[in-house]
């Protein structure tokens, strides 16, 4: 009988089960959310709430623990540094569990997000209507540019070579879509 055992088993042996644990708590972690399984996520929780505390008392043995569930120097000096100040005025509650409504394909498994209840807060990025106009802008520029090279090369062209030069601006001229058009047959 199973009496009085804690925690979920996941389907696998135990140092698989420690490692897909550990796997997820790095990446919720360092995205601050991620997409898994209810039960992966319930006992994830427990060790990225672990690891938060440990970061909030941040002395020298409290690192060494956190690098030996991380792993990961570079995790754990971020964790000590800005994760768990974030966290300083909380006591408990780091994580928050956000069902989604439709359950995986295939296994019809329960699909949440496990995300920390204080986020980073990210730098205002630009709508993506802007960056396209910014992105077409900044063609049109290129594009003009490189118009005006050409013509520049061809008037420098024009002075040394005479008729050959004019050919050789009307193809300038069509730009790239008259480079790559099928010619048509001369009757």
């Amino acid at each position: 009988m199973r009496h009085g055992i804690a925690g979920n088993r996941l389907g696998r042996n135990s140092s698989w089960r420690a490692a897909t644990i550990r796997d997820i708590a790095k990446a919720t972690l360092i995205h601050q959310r991620i997409k898994t399984t209810e039960a992966k996520a319930k006992e994830a929780r427990k060790l990225v709430d672990e690891l938060i505390t440990l970061g909030k008392k941040g002395t020298l043995a409290h690192k060494r623990r956190a690098f030996a569930i991380l792993c990961d120097h570079k995790l754990v000096s971020e964790l000590f540094a800005k994760i768990a100040v974030r966290f300083n005025a909380r006591n408990g509650g780091y994580t928050r569990i956000i069902k989604l409504g439709a359950n995986r394909r295939g296994d019809n498994a329960s699909m949440v997000l496990l995300e920390l209840t204080e986020k980073e807060k990210a730098p205002l990025t630009e709508t993506k209507k802007a960056k396209r106009k910014l992105s077409k802008i900044s063609e049109k520029e290129a594009v003009s540019a490189e118009k005006t090279e050409g013509i520049e090369d061809a008037q420098i062209v024009e002075e040394g070579k005479g008729k050959e030069s004019q050919g050789e601006k009307k193809k300038d001229e069509r730009g790239l879509k008259g480079i790559f058009r099928r010619k048509k047959s001369e009757k």
